[in-house]
C-alpha cells in the first residue's frame, strides 16, 4: 500500500490529429493461400515430454502472424483470432520449438508435449570444481562475454538507419496474501466476485484482487542520424479501482517501476527506479561471474546458454541465463533476468524479467516479446503484497523505410485522434496476444464494481486520507494536514480552507484558507482566483490561467519551506533558538503557462508589506535609529522554466519531477518600482538554478544543484538575498542545515550543492553489516558571494541595521570573501525508511549561536 498512499496525477502526451483509419489491423486476409473465412482458435495444455508436468510461459503464435499468447502456470492456453491459420508454433527457451497443423476457421483443442532441447555438451569442455576459485582469466565464459560486449553495437535496433514497429503493451496490478478475515469479513463480502483465484505468484497459485490493467497501442519510430524516436499512441484502454490515484499517474509510475524500455544491449538497465548493470555491460566481467551451461539446437541453429550471478549479493545486479548465437554476430537470442534475495532493494518479494528476440531479414535479432514480473510488500514473506506484470509485443518490423524529414521533427510523444477504445471487439481484432479468462473479466467486474454506492464511499475516505482534501463535488476542503501546528510565534495554530473544482467551474476556480494562532490571537487568510484558459484546473498540467490573489501570513526570514510538507512532524522541533518572524500583506497578479515540451513562464506583479516581529527591528541606521514598522515594495516578475522531456507525478498540491538523465533550468527575474503603490526601492534581483541527477550505475547516483544571483540598486536586507537555512531536525537537501536563520545576507552569490547516494555499494561488502542493507550518504554544500558597500549598513547610510546576535540568536551579517561550507556523512535505509545525517559546519564557527555538529533525521520510505 506504501506504492499507492499518494495521489498522483500526470501530464497527457502530447496530441495528434490523425484519422481512425491509420489504425488498422494486421494482414491477415491471406494465410497460406487461404481466404479469412472466420475466426481460427486454439486451446489446450501443454506438459513436459519427460515428467508429465504442466510447462508455464511457452510462447504460442499463429504461424506467420503476429497474433501470440503464453500458456499460464498450469500449461494451459487459449489463441484466438480472426483469419484461416493452419498452422501454430510453441516455442520456450530451453525446449524444443514445436509446430502443429491446425483446422482454419474452427476451435482446436490441443495436448502438446515439449521435449527439451537437444543438448550438445561435447562442443563445450566444463570443468567444474567447488574448490576451485572463480577467475575471469581463461574462463571461455568470459571470453563469449566479451565476444557479445564487442558485437553490441552490430546487434542492438540502433544499428538500423530506419526502424518502424507496432507494440502492444499490458500491464496489470493485483493485491495478494489477502487476510482470510479480511475477505470473509462483512466489509468485503458484496466485493467478492472482483477475487481472481487462478493467479500464481512464486509457483502458488493465490487469490488475488486486480486493481488496475491497462492495455495500450503504439507505432514506433527510430532514426538513427541524427537520432530520433518518436512514439504515437494509437489506442488505450484502462481500468483503475484504487481511485485516490490518479489512472495517468499510476501509469507512469508502474512503467518507471516494472520498465518502460528494457534494453539488454544497454549498460545499465533502469528498473524499479535503479539502475541494474546488465550483464552484457561493458565492464560486467568485473561484477559477475559467467558460466557456460550448454549449447542448444533450436531449429537449424545453435546456441549457446550462459548462466550469470552476481559477484556480491548485494549489489544491484541481476542472476539468470542468455542464450547466445553461434553464428559470429554473438547476438542475444533470449534472456531470463532474476534477482537474489540478498538485494538491496525495499519490499522487493521477487523480480523476473524474460526477453524474447526474433531474427530479421538483416540477420539483427530484434526484440519480440518481454515480460517483467515483481511483486512488492512491507514483509519479505509474509502480509498483504502487490503484483505486477508488465508484457510487451512488438511486431511488424519494417527495417530502412525512411518517412519524411517533416515526420522525424514531430514530438517524440504523441497521439492519435481518439485513443480511448473500451469497444471488446475492437480489442479483439487489434491486440497481439490473447488475455486469459479471467483478464477478461477485469473489465466486466470493474465497470459494475465503479456502479455500487458503497464502493463510491470507501474511495471517496481513502482519497480525503491521501490527498488531504475532502471531496465534495463542487468544493474541496483541505488542506486537512494543515488544520493543527505550533510554532513559538503563533502559539497554537488552527486552520481550514477550501478550493473548488471542475464541477463547480471549468474556467473560474477559487482557493483560500483561514488561520489564528493562540498566541499572538491574529486572524491569517489566503484567498485567490484563477482564471483558466485551457479549462483545467491550476493544480493539473498544463498551466494556463490568470491568478489574482491576497495573502496575510506570518513566515520565516530565509526559511525554505520545502521541508515543511514533507517532514510536519520533524520540523516541529527545532535546534537553536530563533525569533525572527514577518507579517506579510501580500497581492499578486499573475499569468501561469506551461507548454507540452515543459518550458513553462510566469509573468505577474506583486505589492509586498512585510512587518517584523519577534525580536527582528527594522530600524535605520540614521542618528535616530528610526524604528520601520513596515516594509513594502512593488514588483514585476518573471519566472522561467525548462525540463526537457520531463515525466511528473503530481499530489494534490505541488508537482514532483521524476529525475532523469536531463537536467531542470530556471530563471527568476523581479523587478522591483519604487514611488508604485507604496513601493519603496528600485532593484533587479536576478537568480539561478540548474539541477541535474547524474546515474552512475553501482556507485548510485549524484544529485547536482548549480545556483546564482544578482541583485542591482540599493536596498536594505530584507531585500537582499537571504541564504536558505535550515533549523528543524528535518534534513532539508535546498537548505543549509548547520545555518541559522537570516544569518547570511548577499547581493551576489553562487553556490554548489552536491549529493552523492551509493546505495550501499559500500556497506554491502562488510560483514556483520552488510545484512543491515543501509546506504551510504555523501553531501557537500559551498556559497561563495559578497555584499557590496552601497548594500552595508556599516558603510552607507539610508539602510537598516543587520540585527545583532546575543541570548542564544544569531546575528545577520553579510557574506563574505571566505566562502560559506558545510558537510555531511549520512546513513540512510535504516528500518527502510529512516534517513540519519551527521552535518559538519566548517567556518563562520564565531558567530553567535552557531554549532557546528548537527544530527538530521528524515523519513523517506523508497525502493
Amino acid at each position: 500500500m506504501l506504492i499507492f498512499s499518494f495521489n498522483a496525477s500526470a501530464q497527457h502526451i502530447d496530441s495528434l490529429k490523425q484519422t481512425k483509419d491509420s489504425l488498422k489491423a494486421p494482414d491477415t486476409t491471406k494465410q497460406n493461400n487461404s481466404l479469412v473465412l472466420g475466426t481460427t482458435t486454439v486451446s489446450g495444455r501443454i506438459t513436459d515430454a519427460l515428467t508429465g508436468k504442466p510447462i508455464p510461459n511457452v510462447t504460442v503464435t499463429f504461424a506467420q502472424s503476429t497474433y501470440a499468447t503464453s500458456s499460464d502456470s498450469q500449461g494451459k492456453f487459449l489463441l484466438s483470432a480472426q483469419g484461416a491459420y493452419k498452422r501454430v508454433s510453441f516455442s520456450l527457451m530451453g525446449s524444443q520449438p514445436l509446430n502443429k497443423e491446425i483446422k482454419p476457421n474452427q476451435v482446436n483443442e490441443l495436448q502438446i508435449r515439449l521435449k527439451s532441447s537437444q543438448r550438445q555438451l561435447q562442443e563445450v569442455r566444463i570443468s567444474a570444481g567447488k574448490r576451485k576459485k572463480y577467475r575471469n582469466k581463461g574462463n571461455p565464459a568470459v571470453e563469449l562475454i566479451q565476444e557479445i560486449i564487442d558485437h553490441k553495437n552490430i546487434n542492438r535496433m540502433q544499428s538500423a538507419d530506419y526502424l518502424q514497429y507496432d507494440q502492444y503493451e499490458r500491464i496489470g496490478l493485483s493485491f495478494f496474501h489477502l487476510s482470510p478475515k479480511f475477505i470473509n469479513g462483512s466489509f468485503f463480502s458484496k466485493y467478492k466476485f472482483m477475487l481472481d483465484t487462478t493467479q500464481v505468484i512464486n509457483g502458488e497459485t493465490q487469490t488475488s484482487l486486480p486493481v488496475f490493467f491497462s492495455e495500450k497501442l503504439s507505432q514506433n519510430y527510430f532514426r538513427k542520424k541524427p537520432s530520433k524516436s518518436i512514439k504515437i499512441l494509437q489506442a488505450q484502454k484502462e481500468l483503475n479501482i484504487i481511485k485516490f490515484v490518479d489512472t495517468v499517474g499510476v501509469n507512469i509510475y508502474i512503467n518507471r517501476i516494472y520498465g518502460d524500455n528494457i534494453d539488454i544491449y544497454e549498460n545499465n538497465i533502469f528498473i524499479i527506479t535503479n539502475q541494474f548493470l546488465s550483464p552484457i555491460a561493458d565492464h560486467a566481467p568485473d561484477f559477475y561471474k559467467f558460466f557456460i551451461a550448454d549449447t542448444i539446437k533450436i531449429g537449424n541453429e545453435k546456441f549457446i546458454e550462459v548462466n550469470f550471478t552476481p559477484r556480491n549479493k548485494g549489489d544491484l545486479l541481476f542472476e539468470g541465463k542468455l542464450l547466445v548465437t553461434m553464428d559470429g554476430r554473438y547476438a542475444v537470442k533470449s534472456c531470463e533476468l532474476d534477482v537474489n534475495s540478498q538485494i538491496n532493494i525495499n519490499f522487493m518479494r521477487s523480480l523476473k524479467i524474460v526477453l524474447d528476440f526474433q531474427k530479421h531479414d538483416d540477420g539483427r535479432y530484434y526484440l519480440n516479446k518481454s515480460d517483467v514480473k515483481a511483486d512488492f510488500g512491507i514483509f519479505k514473506d509474509k502480509g498483504l503484497g502487490v503484483i505486477g506484470e508488465r508484457t510487451v509485443f512488438r511486431s511488424n518490423y519494417k527495417l530502412n523505410s525512411q518517412l519524411s524529414d517533416a515526420f522525424y521533427k514531430g514530438k517524440d510523444l504523441q497521439t492519435a485522434g481518439n485513443i480511448n477504445q473500451p469497444d471488446t471487439t475492437f480489442w479483439l481484432h487489434h491486440r497481439t496476444d490473447t488475455l486469459s479468462k479471467q483478464q477478461e473479466l477485469i473489465y466486466e467486474h470493474i465497470n459494475k464494481l465503479e456502479n455500487m454506492r458503497s464502493f463510491k464511499r470507501t474511495t471517496w475516505i481513502a482519497s480525503t486520507l491521501t490527498n488531504g482534501f475532502a471531496d465534495l463535488g463542487p468544493v474541496q476542503i483541505g488542506q486537512i494536514g494543515s488544520t493543527f501546528a505550533f510554532n513559538n510565534q503563533e502559539g497554537f495554530r488552527l486552520q481550514g480552507g477550501a478550493r473548488t473544482t471542475p464541477e463547480f467551474n471549468k474556467t473560474v476556480y477559487l482557493d483560500g484558507y483561514a488561520a489564528y494562532g493562540t498566541k499572538d490571537a491574529t486572524a491569517k487568510y489566503d484567498l485567490n482566483t484563477y482564471f483558466s484558459l485551457n479549462k483545467t484546473a491550476p493544480y493539473r498540467f498544463p498551466n494556463d490561467y490568470f491568478k489574482i490573489g491576497y495573502m496575510y501570513d506570518i513566515s520565516l526570514p530565509g526559511q525554505d519551506l520545502a521541508a515543511v510538507n514533507t517532514q510536519a512532524a520533524l520540523t516541529s522541533f527545532a535546534t537553536g533558538k530563533n525569533d525572527y518572524w514577518l507579517y506579510n500583506k501580500i497581492f499578486n497578479l499573475v499569468y501561469v503557462k506551461d507548454f507540452e515540451n515543459h518550458f513553462s513562464y510566469n509573468l505577474g506583479f506583486e505589492n509586498w508589506n512585510q512587518q517584523a516581529a519577534g525580536t527582528l527591528l527594522y530600524q535605520l541606521n540614521d542618528a535616530d535609529n528610526t524604528i520601520v514598522r513596515n516594509l513594502t515594495t512593488s514588483e514585476v516578475d518573471l519566472g522561467l522554466r525548462y525540463a526537457p522531456h520531463e515525466q511528473i507525478i503530481q499530489g494534490s498540491m505541488v508537482r514532483f519531477s521524476i529525475y532523469s538523465k536531463y537536467p531542470i533550468i530556471s530563471l527568476q527575474i523581479n523587478h522591483g518600482i519604487a514611488g508604485f503603490l507604496g513601493g519603496s526601492y528600485n532593484y533587479n534581483n536576478i537568480t539561478a538554478n540548474i539541477a541535474k541527477r547524474f546515474y552512475f550505475s553501482q556507485l548510485g547516483y549524484s544529485d547536482v544543484a548549480l545556483l546564482g544571483g544578482y541583485i542591482t540598486g540599493k536596498v536594505p536586507f530584507p531585500l537582499l538575498d537571504i541564504s536558505p537555512a535550515n533549523r528543524s531536525i528535518a534534513y532539508d537537501p535546498n537548505a543549509y542545515n548547520q545555518m541559522g536563520y537570516l544569518e547570511f545576507v548577499s547581493d551576489h552569490y553562487v553556490g554548489l550543492n552536491f549529493t552523492q547516494s551509493f546505495n550501499g555499494f559500500f556497506l554491502n561488502k562488510i560483514p556483520l553489516i552488510d545484512h543491515l542493507k543501509w546506504r551510504e550518504y555523501f553531501s557537500f554544500k559551498v556559497l561563495y558571494g559578497g555584499l557590496r558597500n552601497e548594500n552595508n549598513p556599516a558603510y552607507s547610510s539610508g539602510l537598516y541595521k543587520f540585527p545583532v546576535g546575543g541570548n542564544g540568536t544569531n546575528g545577520t551579517y553579510a557574506l563574505g570573501n571566505v566562502p560559506y561550507i558545510e558537510g555531511g556523512v549520512g546513513i540512510g535505509n535504516i528500518y527502510k525508511i529512516i534517513r540519519v545525517d551527521l552535518i559538519k559546519r566548517f567556518n563562520y564557527l564565531d558567530h553567535p549561536g552557531v554549532s557546528q555538529y548537527g544530527i538530521k533525521l528524515s523519513f523517506n520510505p523508497d525502493f
